[in-house]
């Protein structure tokens, strides 16, 4: 625990002292504790262990590669011919359009560059600034599938509204559609979607997807969906939520350039959708980062006009590597919940003497040389006994270094 105080004046303050939003957003990210000091993330514990055994960090989601020399080009010209000032506040033309291109190729979606898109600091301001933008008060509520990506509660929390969950249970990591339709409700402001899923892998049917319109429309509720994976779904093409009959009207999709391009670090994300909901998203994103990414955003233009093969040479790679890390995993006495989709497997660690997969992750470091995150991590207090032996491990790395952590893995003494 860090204990946080703050000097204003001739004062000092202890958290427990000081009012205001990032209480509730601690809380709703399950940092908080009850004396107000603030606990680290459970990411920032694990990588501080990688660094201080030598452990291979399977755990953030963070690639270990480079993107396409194109894209990394483009950039540093843009940097060497000055593009270094404030860009439009919408985004630089060239990136609204090419992101309007790409919904067309790949979903023939029509989305006006001009009035229907805006470039964002990641997708995780994408969602936080439509949250803050579209919740009304403390009766809105948000619908999410659990586990969910950590800053969705956060950002839950943040806007004042209530965190309703339904869960995705192993081994496939499906919704119970009949709790869906009982958690919407006509309090929920926002069904929000993460497809394909992190942290499960989970790809979702049409069925789901439909089930979703369906409940969206009956209670007047917008859909914002999180599809920072959609070029990385293994088995079938992405379907955005926004393709579908009845979803365009009322759906923001958001997606962004760190998982397609290996660039997590430029943090340039989107969010399309009807010109009415975007101008109020835009309303609040400009008071938060104004602008982002000058001399990114054409870059990832080209890497959005990039040929068929790129995405599908992405998925097929990665697609591999969770091959090669599954396979360790299961030489290791692990059950390997394959993935559909993303960065992740997610493993059940019961039969090794994981049961607390907490305490089973923070031990792994030094048992095995290998960093990885229990899915408590991404799930609210009331249901962690729910997934209490599963473990998250990344298989966004090299492939040298993902068969290094398996072998380690497969010699361990569990």
């Amino acid at each position: 625990m860090v204990q946080m105080s703050f000097r204003y004046g001739l004062s000092l303050f202890s958290m427990n002292e000081i009012p205001g939003a990032w209480r509730r957003t601690a809380a709703g990210a399950g940092l908080l504790a009850a004396d107000g000091t603030v606990a680290p993330t459970i990411f920032a514990e694990m990588s501080a262990a990688a660094a201080r055994t030598g452990a291979i960090n399977l755990g953030q989601g963070f690639p270990d590669e480079d993107g396409p020399r194109e894209v990394l080009d483009t950039a540093r010209e843009a940097i060497s011919r000055g593009v270094n000032q404030y860009p439009p506040g919408r985004g630089a033309p060239d990136l609204l359009a090419a992101i309007s291109e790409h919904q067309q190729r790949f979903y023939g979606l029509e989305v006006d560059p001009a009035s229907e898109v805006i470039v964002t600091a990641g997708a995780t301001e994408a969602l936080t600034a439509a949250l803050l933008a579209l919740i009304d008060g403390p009766d809105d509520e948000v619908v999410v599938f659990e586990p969910y990506y950590d800053s969705y509660a956060a950002a839950v929390a943040l806007a004042g509204a209530r965190l309703r969950t339904v869960p995705l249970r192993a081994p496939d990591f499906r919704p119970d559609l009949d709790l869906l339709a009982e958690t919407v409700t006509d309090r929920t402001r926002i069904i929000l979607v993460n497809d394909p899923h992190n942290p499960t892998g989970a790809v979702f049917d049409r069925e789901v997807l439909d089930e979703v319109i369906r409940l969206a429309d009956r209670h007047d509720a917008i859909i914002v969906t999180d599809e920072v994976y959609e070029h990385l779904s293994f088995h079938s093409p992405h379907t955005p939520i926004a393709s579908l009959p009845g979803g365009a009207a009322r759906t923001l999709t958001i997606s962004s350039a760190g998982k397609t391009f290996s660039a997590t670090g430029w943090k340039i994300g989107w969010v399309h959708g009807p010109a009415a909901l975007i101008t109020a998203v835009l309303t609040v994103k400009q008071y938060l980062t104004y602008v982002n990414g000058a001399p990114f955003q054409p870059a990832v233009a080209v890497g959005l006009r990039l040929g068929d093969d790129y995405f599908a040479g992405a998925a097929a790679a990665l697609a591999r590597k969770h091959e090669i890390l599954g396979a360790g995993l299961r030489d290791a006495g692990f059950v390997v919940h394959a993935p559909q989709g993303g960065y992740f497997t997610v493993a059940d660690a019961s039969g090794l003497g994981g049961a607390d997969a907490a305490q089973f992750c923070r031990e792994l470091p030094e048992r095995a040389g290998v960093v990885a995150i229990p899915l408590t991590a991404f799930v609210s207090t009331a249901r962690r006994d729910e997934y209490t032996g599963l473990v998250r491990f990344a298989a966004c790395k090299r492939i040298d270094v993902l068969q290094e952590a398996a072998a380690r893995l497969s010699t361990a003494e569990f």
